[in-house]
């Protein structure tokens, strides 16, 4: 049993309220302490009360702890052992853990570069710029202290928080209790490379004190559903990251069988479990074929264990299997099923399932099911015409978009609630460090003013 103690501003804290960490078998892994309210506001009061690190020293210390992270002994797992635990706990196929561990590292070695990216090309970085003499834009921080509700779904989403952390902000972040291995060892990793322990906390918490912690930040990110961007929404200082519904695009004139691969990778790469995983295909034209073929190559991916080096699905537990399954069926009333329509579960025998991919056809673009997100290889075949427009195509974190039309991909590019554009053959999980993922980060984080000395 692996012992998870919250990582506070004095040190690890080892509560008297613990929570056991179950594999996707029910066995027992880890015991996780939960912090009280007050302990977790008083850990980010010292955040507030500690001043950043110097500049060059934090950019070499993150990059050294992204390294041990994924390479070295950290909290006593070897990066190995990490991986496993990850995999046994999340359900996650052990060559996704590994590429997330691969992409942290990379991450933590360019984050400051990485934000600088979203820096206006007329700002500075600090007042001392000799520019600054003759009035200058610089570009600096909107506060002190930036909190982060984690989500579980997926190890790699902790890159993000690097960047607050590579600007000067003092970083807490609340863990997900379904995975929370990969921000304790990162931020282990980052106190052993030179962080203070006031610097960056992990705080795992119930819902009592969640909301405190985002409060007493100055900052903060939500990893949720459309409840948690709701309940965000109207908050400016708070940036909630909800599902990404991603789609693909398929115009008349483009050959959609040679589009395969890229569907078939949109849909289940990393497991189909991300907000970049594609939840529907609009095809102009007849659906049907789309819907077979698709089907026809997810139906042939492996049901196996997380571990296994080939294993492509995600696995749950027989019990939450079972629950997606009927949410799911109840979902797809009145569709077309062409995968899945009598059930996704495949039994382990150990207390675990593997979730099987689903292909359901619509018949309208506007049908409620194509902006369901489910934590599996689940996509929603319909009909797109273009009469219809872009409006199917919002609130769209991704869209691959086979066309040749330069109007068509003007009004994609111009439509503020479709987060990013890739044409032809990229699927919706491409992602390459440096770029938006949805919007910088940095533009949240920053703000420019303007000083004349």
């Amino acid at each position: 049993m692996l012992e998870l103690d919250a990582l506070g501003p004095t040190g690890p804290y080892r509560s008297r309220k613990q929570e056991t960490i179950p594999d996707r078998s029910g066995n027992p892994v880890a015991t996780l302490s939960l912090v009280p309210p007050l302990y977790a506001a008083r850990a980010m009061q010292a955040m507030h009360r500690s001043s950043p690190v110097p500049v060059d020293e934090r950019i070499a210390a993150i990059a050294r702890a992204g390294h041990a992270f994924a390479n070295e002994r950290v909290a006593g797992q070897t990066a190995d052992e990490y991986q496993r635990t990850v995999s046994a706990v999340a359900g996650m196929p052990i060559t996704v853990v590994r590429q997330a561990t691969r992409d942290i590292e990379r991450a933590a070695a360019h984050a400051y570069r990485h934000v600088q990216n979203a820096r206006p090309v007329g700002a500075v970085v600090k007042w001392q710029d000799p520019s600054t003499r003759a009035g200058r834009a610089v570009w600096t921080r909107r506060g002190e202290v930036f909190a982060v509700h984690a989500a579980g779904n997926h190890p790699a989403v902790h890159q993000g928080w690097l960047e607050p952390l590579a600007v000067g902000f003092r970083v807490a972040v609340r863990p997900s209790r379904r995975e929370p291995f990969t921000p304790h060892r990162l931020i282990s990793a980052l106190r052993a490379a030179g962080f203070g322990d006031d610097q960056v906390v992990l705080l795992p918490t119930e819902h009592a004190a969640a909301d405190e912690i985002l409060r007493m930040a100055d900052l903060g990110m939500v990893y949720g559903g459309d409840d948690v961007v709701a309940k965000y929404a109207g908050s400016p200082g708070i940036l909630p990251q909800g599902p990404g519904r991603s789609k693909i695009l398929l115009t008349a004139g483009t050959d959609w069988t040679a589009a395969l691969d890229t569907i078939v990778e949109s849909v289940s790469g990393g497991g189909g479990v991300g907000c970049v995983n594609a939840t529907a295909v609009l095809v102009e034209g007849d659906p049907a074929p789309v819907a077979a073929a698709v089907a026809d190559r997810l139906a042939a991916l492996p049901s196996l264990p997380a571990h296994d080096e080939q294993a492509i699905l995600p696995v749950h537990t027989l019990q939450e299997a079972r629950r997606w399954e009927d949410h799911l069926l109840k979902r797809a009333a009145g569709t077309t099923p062409w995968l899945g329509g009598t059930g996704i579960v495949d039994d382990l025998r150990d207390g675990s399932a593997v979730l099987r991919p689903a292909v359901h056809q619509v018949n309208s673009p506007f049908a409620e099911q194509v902006g369901a997100e489910l934590p599996f290889p689940c996509v929603w075949i319909a009909p797109w015409a273009r009469t219809d427009g872009v409006a199917p195509l919002r609130n769209t974190l991704v869209l691959t978009a086979f066309t040749t039309s330069g109007s068509l991909i003007d009004d994609l590019i111009n439509e503020p609630t479709i987060g990013n554009v890739y044409l032809g053959h990229h699927p919706t999980n491409w992602l390459e460090p440096g770029l938006p993922h949805d919007s910088y980060l940095g533009e949240f984080l920053m703000r420019t003013k303007t000083v004349l000395r």
